[in-house]
């Protein structure tokens, strides 16, 4: 049994690794869970990840019991994340489980938590988060910190919302309605995801704020136009919305934590351990790349003197791999983006080094290079775990802020 992990979550990784290698299983219909027409989430999603979810528990392992999850936490999203890596398979995971999902379950009301998360653990309803600008890494605060004004407002542009008037059947009292205007660049999974988190910008200079709002795929005024997208790289979307309405995520309390928003503190805590289960990810990618690798040397398809070069890049993917599920089980501040970084960085030396030639070795490259684009670049995540681990101050840190990773998100249950 691996050190990081108990012997329940080791059966899940065998399982899970079971089902994605074997595909649909004999007596299902790979068309019955995808074929349903659309509806006010958009159209069902796909029959692979509905079997996953059924059969493994992949959808909800890290949700709680009480939300039809496995509440395996963030050390169990860690090991999804390192199975589905392996393969490059395009799924919903990232973008509903390790960053939806958990935002919807640290701020939304009990309501909005009762109807989303057991759907979105069985499986049958996909998120994404939109913030403007590609700046998902800024909003998580993984390159910075994320007090800033990066949702926009005003005539820089970015996502605004404006409260609606109120009236009867118009206004919950746990949330409101309002309109939202403006565009998101580089939107995981932004195109097929039946619920969208948008990040918009709200009030006037002197009250702004930026919060989340829950937009329905089929919401008029919203458009979603899928990028190009090559193997191996991660589905994108841009979204543009034209007084699309909007519900509010939580309520309209405007309370302070450690000096933060509850969706900048929310954000954060989402944002670490995110950056430890895209570590987990990216070093199931490597391990698989290598793999490959080392089977080519035996089988006298490569140099001699290329496993020597195998074997200290399986050391660098070893202690990536152990950053990461480090990183995952633990409130220490920065450790999900060094592990981030430190992933990235044995992916893409092993991209150029020793991967497979043709579209697979290419496919691997592609992802390493969209991740670092998306929640990166290396050297930025590195800069900012020193900041937060207090290195570039004189005497003890300075911070703030609320706990980050496993303990903000298990605080917020």
């Amino acid at each position: 049994m691996d050190a990081a992990t108990t012997e329940e979550q080791e059966e899940f990784r065998r399982t899970l690794r079971a089902n994605l290698r074997g595909g649909a299983h004999p007596d299902e219909d790979p068309g019955e869970d995808g074929g349903a027409g659309p509806g006010p989430d958009g159209p069902a999603p796909g029959a692979e990840w509905r079997r996953l979810a059924r059969r493994t528990g992949l959808a909800g392992a890290a949700l709680p019991t009480a939300y039809g999850g496995g509440g395996g936490g963030p050390v169990a999203l860690a090991v999804a994340c390192e199975e589905t890596g392996r393969t490059l398979r395009p799924s919903p995971l990232f973008a509903t489980a390790v960053l939806t999902a958990p935002l919807l379950l640290a701020l939304g009301t009990e309501r909005q938590r009762g109807a989303l998360l057991p759907r979105c653990a069985a499986g049958e309803l996909t998120c994404a988060t939109a913030v403007p600008a590609g700046q998902l890494a800024t909003a998580l605060a993984l390159t910075g910190p994320n007090g800033g004004d990066w949702a926009g407002g005003g005539r820089a542009g970015g996502l605004q919302a404006r409260k609606m008037p109120g009236g009867p059947g118009r206004t919950p009292a746990d949330g409101g309605r309002w309109l939202l205007y403006g565009e998101a660049e580089r939107v995981p999974d932004g195109h097929t995801a039946g619920l969208l988190l948008v990040a918009a910008h709200t009030g006037g200079f002197t009250r702004s704020r930026t919060r989340l709002f829950l937009v329905r795929a089929q919401t008029p005024g919203l458009r979603r136009i899928a990028l190009p997208t090559a193997p191996g790289e991660r589905p994108c979307a841009r979204l543009e919305l034209r007084q699309a309405e909007g519900e509010l995520l939580g309520t309209e309390e405007d309370g302070q934590v450690g000096g933060r928003t509850p969706e900048t503190a929310a954000l954060a805590a989402v944002g670490a351990v995110a950056a430890a289960a895209l570590a987990a990810e990216t070093a199931g990618a490597a391990d698989a790349v290598l793999s490959r690798a080392a089977a080519r040397v035996r089988d006298g398809g490569a140099p001699a003197g290329d496993g020597a070069r195998v074997a200290e890049l399986h050391a660098a993917v070893r202690a990536a791999r152990a950053a990461a599920y480090g990183a995952a089980g633990s409130a220490e501040p920065g450790a999900g983006a060094l592990a981030l970084a430190q992933a990235l960085q044995a992916q893409r030396a092993i991209a150029a080094e020793v991967a497979p030639p043709g579209d697979d070795g290419a496919a691997y490259a592609r992802r390493a290079a969209c991740d670092a684009l998306l929640l990166g670049p290396v050297h930025r995540l590195r800069e900012r775990a020193a900041e937060e681990a207090g290195l570039f101050t004189t005497g003890e840190p300075a911070r703030t802020g609320p706990p980050q990773g496993s303990a903000a998100v298990a605080g917020a249950r």
